[in-house]
């Protein structure tokens, strides 16, 4: 009797545990969630469809204006339709030498379908990213068909828990490291220049010790097949003498 009570109680705190989390887990999210600073990124918005009577029909993703990005180019998604919104900017931006005067601000996905039980993914290649802050916040508009609105703007404070209705996030991360401390391995004439050909004359030899010694090991195996080559025939012979 005990065993079952604890076994219904566990059972309600569970599904207490879903139905209290399942709005937080069924957002609109940005995947992955990290870029590198200073890059470019091939992003998705994971759109879910939350409500079991409805299907969502528009997705607005709005762009930070203190972030502005110099390439922003959607993925064509079957059976949705995309449009692509641009703003001047207060402050040209220059890009690999060019000059940038305006950025995208909106981009908006719709004339689609994301039935109850299923979600959408709408891929955008984005950049140059931003090397001066450590995230960026991308408010979203879900609509649905029968013509609710859910605003995925809320953004999350610091240690604070997680809002109702957050915003996607794409947290940007330092950029690894390239190896540019290089050691030089050739030794320094008395004037400071690098003696190069030396290095070069010690990697020569050391590859041709490298090379004589493989030579080396391949006859001596090769001899070694030989002798037990030979000494299988003489032993086989010495079978048939003994037989007959």
């Amino acid at each position: 009797m005990k065993t079952s009570r604890v076994s219904i109680a566990a059972a309600i705190a569970a599904g207490s545990v879903l139905l209290l989390s399942g709005t937080a887990f069924a957002h609109v999210g940005v995947q992955p969630g990290e870029a590198t600073k200073g890059g470019y990124a091939t992003i998705n918005f994971k759109v879910p469809n939350e409500r079991d009577n409805a299907s969502t029909t528009q997705l607005e993703v709005n762009f930070p204006a203190d972030q502005p990005l110099s390439s922003v180019m959607p993925q064509d998604v079957p059976g949705w339709t995309v449009t692509v919104e641009k703003s001047k900017l207060d402050k040209p931006l220059t890009v690999h030498g060019k000059q940038i005067n305006e950025a995208v601000t909106k981009v908006t996905w719709s004339g689609g379908k994301i039935e109850p039980g299923k979600f959408q993914q709408f891929p955008l290649s984005i950049g140059k990213l931003p090397d001066n802050v450590d995230q960026m916040v991308f408010k979203a508009i879900q609509t649905y068909d029968n013509n609710e609105v859910v605003r995925w703007i809320e953004e999350t404070k610091p240690g604070a828990a997680e809002p109702q209705n957050p915003a996607p996030v794409l947290k940007l991360t330092a950029a690894p490291a390239t190896g540019g401390d290089h050691h030089d391995d050739g030794a320094k004439n008395d004037d400071g220049a690098k003696n190069d050909d030396g290095a070069k004359n010690a990697d020569k030899g050391h590859d041709e010790a490298a090379e004589s010694g493989s030579d080396t090991t391949a006859r001596a195996l090769g001899i070694t097949g030989i002798v037990v080559g030979l000494a299988g025939v003489a032993f086989g012979v010495a079978s048939r003498r003994r037989a007959s």
